[in-house]
């Protein structure tokens, strides 16, 4: 097997998440769920995100939708902190 796949249903049983709650991720985006012989699997390299969004959702009361806002929002602050870095660089070569 794949090492780099996690079982959806052990995992939940594991993180007493929902299965549910990996369906609706699954559904918004915010997620891929690769079927290999009728078993769901995660790929570890989402593992970080989904723990993200359950402490968003469990302890937050977040709901997906507000999740994938969230996810969309800090990815832009994302963005303008790197664009701010670029300008301030290119402000440096002008002085």
């Amino acid at each position: 097997m794949n090492t780099e796949l996690i079982i959806i249903r052990e995992y939940c049983i594991q993180s007493r998440i929902e299965p549910d709650f990996i369906v609706q991720l699954e559904n918004e985006g915010l997620i891929e769920v690769t079927i290999v012989n009728n078993e769901r699997y995660l790929h570890i390299s989402q593992l970080s995100d989904v723990e993200q969004y359950a402490r968003w959702h469990y302890d937050l009361s977040i709901n997906v939708e507000g999740i994938d806002v969230i996810r969309n929002l800090l990815g832009r602050i994302h963005d303008m902190r790197a664009e701010i870095t670029q300008l301030k660089a290119q402000l440096r070569l002008i002085d």
